[in-house]
């Protein structure tokens, strides 16, 4: 590919297609870093047998008197149906062939949708098209050795060792009833019932329902209505119903309080480590749960050492990005949100107004964040082709295995529904781009925080690539776990998800003839 964007490069291709030598010729033009056109220029006879196909299924479409359906020979066809229609039909069909062929053997890496035209259709003789394509850009990598990275400190704290035994305390707590008001994290058993002008709402009642006060999952208000009652008190509020048919509309609300106990956690004593564990002191159970903490922070170490690796990488590379692809991260992302949100827009402005933003500063940082993933899926596979990294039948099979117990399938069905959506080959740049990413962190030279070496070896695993915020795969148009903001990670793909395609092949599907003449 020439380095003048203005200055063509004739290509000639005696490709192989089919078992058979192509006759596709192309020369390929830079209109800029990351995009470029082919000219292509088709022998008649490569259409053959997309001609012969068309007149077939033509055949078949159309009710000619005196033959059977598909038994029109072709010239009755091309007086009653017209020769331009076949050509049209052979055409669109025979364009993903060959531009396939042009893109490969041109060596372009494509990326997303095509924009065809068709320059010329000469019947008999020959077709010609362009197609103008966005592809990945030309990266220049970094030295890899020695890369250091720094990570913060594995400290335990007496108080993190205390929230976790009160959370195993939680676990053994027990209810008592008790003879006062109602505080907030009592368990109170209440009736319930509600009715909007005047009648009773249909659903809208129950008896000796539990309730912990505080939670505020109930009926908005109620909180406030029950906190300073006692058992036997009664009260009535208004408030909007959250479901039903009447969601939304205010009803009035009547509450009894029927009784209310508290929560009593066990001491954290010899008897409750016991009772908790397999240990006999409680001096135990802290000991354990301090080493427990400590094997959850080293690993996150490695979490942190992988994100900041990519970070380095973003930042050491400087490249052009197609805008294209920015976009349909961006899309892909935001798709995600709304997905997760059932398309209520009313659940996404409250989305949006718990983490204090406008629309405006959300679709900035999904921007911000999406180009910041095509960044780095670029420089993985760069890496990846400089390294030459390749991805093994059990590798494969491996990462097929982990995704199908993120998404509760059996193996083999997630592995049959990734090759019916057509996902493989973007599965397999992930288990690549994974690859790369661990040899490089590998000769990475890891500290912590206090100058002492970080050895990720001694923990279990490879990193995931996917894990990393910035390192999601690359879409052309968008394609479950559901990211709840912009910067979020994008995980892999559920099998066939709706309407999706991947960047991590070249598409050759369905690219039509935008104009013919």
């Amino acid at each position: 590919m020439g380095s003048n964007p203005a200055t063509p490069t004739s290509l000639v291709h005696p490709a192989e297609s089919r078992g058979a030598i192509s006759t596709v010729k192309s020369t390929v033009e830079n209109l800029g870093p990351t995009r470029v056109k082919l000219a292509v220029e088709v022998p008649f006879d490569e259409l053959k047998s997309n001609l012969d196909a068309a007149y077939r299924a033509i055949a078949k479409q159309v009710r000619i008197p005196g033959f059977r359906p598909g038994k029109a020979p072709a010239r009755i066809i091309d007086q009653r149906v017209g020769r331009a229609a076949v050509l049209e039909q052979a055409v669109n069909d025979a364009l993903p062939r060959v531009y396939s062929e042009a893109v490969r053997e041109s060596g372009v890496r494509a990326l997303g949708q095509p924009d065809i035209e068709v320059i010329n259709l000469d019947d008999g003789q020959s077709l010609s098209f362009t197609a103008e394509v966005d592809v990945r850009p030309e990266i220049v990598l970094p030295d890899l050795s020695g890369i250091e990275i720094t990570v913060d400190d594995v400290t335990i704290t007496d108080a993190e060792v205390d929230e976790q035994l009160d959370a195993l305390r939680e676990r053994f707590a027990s209810l008592t009833g008790v003879d006062r008001p109602v505080q907030t994290g009592d368990f109170v058993s209440v009736d319930l019932s509600a009715s909007a002008d005047g009648e009773e709402v249909e659903g809208g009642s129950a008896k000796g329902l539990s309730y912990e006060v505080g939670t505020e999952d109930l009926i908005d208000g109620l909180d406030a209505a029950i906190t300073g009652k006692s058992a036997g008190d009664t009260v009535t509020f208004t408030a909007a119903l959250r479901q039903g048919d009447h969601a939304g509309q205010d009803a009035d609300i009547s509450v009894t309080v029927n009784s209310v106990k508290q929560k009593e956690l066990p001491e954290a004593d010899d008897e409750f480590a016991q009772l908790a564990s397999e240990f006999d002191t409680i001096d135990e159970l802290r000991a354990d749960v301090r080493e427990r903490l400590t094997r959850a922070k080293s690993l996150g170490q490695g979490s942190q050492a992988r994100d900041r690796l990519v970070e380095k990488l973003i930042e050491s590379a400087e490249f052009p990005v197609p805008e294209s692809a920015v976009q349909a991260e961006a899309g892909y992302r935001e798709h995600d949100v709304v997905h997760s949100l059932g398309h209520d827009d009313t659940l996404f402005d409250e989305l949006l107004a718990n983490q204090g933003k406008t629309r405006d500063e959300f679709t900035a940082e999904l921007r911000e964040s999406a180009e910041k993933s095509v960044r780095a899926q670029f420089i993985l596979d760069a890496i990846a082709d400089t390294r030459q990294v390749t991805v093994g039948d059990a590798e494969l099979t491996e990462y097929l295995v982990r995704q199908a117990a993120r998404y509760n399938m059996a193996p083999k069905e997630f592995a049959n529904q990734i090759v019916e959506a057509g996902n493989l080959p973007a599965l397999m740049s992930d288990v690549r781009r994974n690859k790369a990413l661990a040899g490089v962190l590998e000769a990475a030279a890891i500290t912590d925080a206090s100058g002492n070496k970080v050895d990720l070896s001694a923990l279990s695993g490879p990193p995931d690539v996917e894990a990393s915020p910035e390192v999601a795969r690359l879409d052309v148009e968008g394609s479950a776990e559901v990211a709840a903001s912009p910067d979020a990670g994008v995980p892999a793909d559920a099998p066939g998800d709706d309407g999706d395609t991947r960047a991590d092949e070249t598409r050759t599907d369905d690219p039509r003839a935008a104009d013919e003449g």
